[in-house]
C-alpha cells in the first residue's frame, strides 16, 4: 500500500514539473518580444561572482507612479502587485503608461506587464542575471532586456542587448 502511495506521489510530481517545464518552453516560443531599458547599477555582483544586478527603467516609473497613488516606499506594507501599461514603440521597446489592477480595459496598442513591488523595489520576472566566468566584459554594453510577455503580462527573461539592440549572449531565445 505505501509503495502504491509512493508511486502515486512521485508520478504526480513528475507530471506537475513536466507541466510547468511545458508552460515555460511555450512561453519562450509564443510570448510577445518586448525591451526593457536598463536603469543604472553596478554591473557585478563581488560577493556572487559574475552576477549582474537588473533594474529597469520602468520599474522608477512604476515605483513613482505607486508613491503617487498614495502608498510610500516606507510603509510597513510596502508589497503590492499589479500590471504596468505600456506602448511598444516600433523596435519593441517598452514605454510605460499607466498603473492597472488588470489586464483588461487595454487599447489596441497597449500591452499589461505584470510587476511586483517588495521593500521599495520594483520588480519584473527576475532582478538578476548570471554569466559565465570570464564573461563580465561582454555585458558591460548590456543597456536593455529582452523578455518574452505571455497573455497575462508574465515576463521571462531572455537576453541583454545593447543600445542598438544587438544581442550581448549567444543563447537563442
Amino acid at each position: 500500500m505505501r509503495r502504491g502511495i509512493a508511486l502515486v506521489t512521485a508520478l504526480a510530481i513528475l507530471v506537475l514539473v513536466n507541466f510547468s517545464i511545458y508552460e515555460k518552453e511555450q512561453h519562450l516560443a509564443q510570448g510577445e518580444i518586448m525591451y526593457l531599458e536598463l536603469a543604472p547599477v553596478d554591473p557585478r555582483s563581488l560577493m556572487q561572482g559574475d552576477y549582474m544586478t537588473l533594474r529597469f527603467e520602468i520599474g522608477n516609473q512604476i515605483r513613482d507612479a505607486v508613491r503617487s497613488n498614495g502608498q510610500a516606499d516606507d510603509e510597513p506594507d510596502d508589497t503590492s502587485e499589479g500590471y504596468a501599461i505600456v506602448r511598444l514603440d516600433e523596435q519593441s521597446i517598452a514605454h510605460f503608461v499607466r498603473l492597472a489592477a488588470s489586464t483588461t480595459a487595454l487599447e489596441e496598442d497597449q500591452r499589461a506587464l505584470f510587476y511586483r513591488q517588495r521593500n521599495g523595489r520594483i520588480l519584473f520576472a527576475t532582478n538578476a542575471f548570471f554569466f559565465q566566468e570570464g564573461q563580465a566584459e561582454r555585458y558591460e554594453a548590456a543597456r536593455y532586456g529582452r523578455f518574452r510577455v505571455n497573455e497575462e503580462g508574465e515576463p521571462l527573461l531572455v537576453g541583454l542587448h545593447d543600445e542598438g539592440l544587438v544581442r550581448l549572449d549567444p543563447v537563442d531565445g
